[in-house]
């Protein structure tokens, strides 16, 4: 073969990259030299990806149930991703910060617009009776999500509504007492903290708290309004954080409540959830008003946010009952 202007311009620049680093070019080439070529499957791990499902029973729709979570959570990574992104660009213009979180909601649209494979797609009668193999574990207890969350707004929005004015100026960790999920993981009966949400709050505080403190300044909150603060043009970039408020705080929370109403309410009680999670006030939007940017929403809007969608959703769930 020829060696052209072009493959040499390419060794050259390599000796250069590798002179830099005191390292021998000819010793990575030899490296290349021997090295196979990539397949597929090695290059996605596919043989172990797709020994990762291992279900607790032997009812054929928990596989189903454990690859819809699998991928749920693959999803929640690539919008980690983006929010990294954002959050450590030097120098964060408009045009990157609007075009990462486009990403995130074609990834939120990808999630919310499949979950019909979690309401339509297993028998009623396998997951009601495998779902109790699963205790105490629950999809509550994806960290992924609330990282999500964390990275989205500043912290005093994701403190329950009752306690965000009164700790408006508290620290982090009081703030972080009164997060709004804690209140969505009590015990029906006594209101005691559920096992589901002590073993979440083991594991995952520590990350939390040091998120929280990490994205202070940089949550996409804190972003929005440094661009305003110098004048920037915005109008695109509000129009997908007000997407991603919908996705993330209405369409997927109702997404599960939908799941939920089909596979666990029941009369005249409704079956408890496997982490013994409210799911009833816990999921609907329109109890908890988790809004991230309140600032791009009317008052009338904030009022009746998520009203509507629960209420057309319990319509057509009836409809079909």
């Amino acid at each position: 073969m020829e060696l052209t202007p072009q493959i040499k311009e390419k060794l050259d620049k390599l000796q250069e990259k590798y002179a830099a680093m005191g390292q021998d070019m000819a010793a990575y080439l030899d490296g290349l030299l021997y090295a196979d070529f990539l397949t597929y499957w090695d290059y996605i791990h596919l043989d172990t990806l797709l020994s990762l499902q291992s279900p607790k029973t032997s009812f054929p729709d928990e596989e189903i149930f454990i690859m819809y979570h699998q991928i749920t959570e693959l999803y929640f990574k690539l919008s980690l991703h983006e929010f990294k992104q954002i959050a450590a660009h030097p120098d964060l213009t408009v045009e990157f910060f609007t075009a990462r979180v486009k990403r995130i909601n074609a990834y939120f649209n990808a999630l919310t617009s499949s979950f019909d494979v979690m309401v339509e797609g297993m028998e009623k009668e396998q997951f009601l009776k495998f779902r109790m193999s699963l205790l105490p574990a629950s999809g509550f207890q994806s960290g992924q999500y609330r990282m999500i969350e964390i990275c989205a707004t500043d912290f005093i929005r994701l403190v329950d509504k009752s306690k965000r004015t009164e700790l408006a100026n508290a620290d982090i960790e009081t703030q972080f007492e009164h997060i709004y999920w804690k209140f969505g993981a009590t015990e029906l009966a006594t209101g005691k903290q559920t096992l589901t949400l002590k073993q979440f709050i083991n594991k995952y505080a520590d990350q939390f708290l040091q998120l929280i403190k990490d994205r202070k300044d940089s949550n996409l909150a804190a972003l929005y309004h440094k661009l305003v603060a110098e004048g920037k043009d915005v109008s695109a970039l509000a129009e997908e954080l007000r997407k991603l408020d919908l996705f993330v705080n209405v369409e997927w929370p109702l997404s599960h409540y939908k799941s939920a109403v089909r596979y666990l309410e029941r009369d005249p009680v409704d079956i408890a959830a496997t982490g013994g999670t409210n799911w009833q006030k816990y999921l609907p939007p329109r109890f908890q008003k988790r809004i991230f940017y309140p600032f791009l929403w009317t008052a009338e809007q904030m009022e009746e946010w998520g009203k509507g969608w629960v209420l057309s959703v319990l319509k057509t769930l009836r409809n079909e009952a």
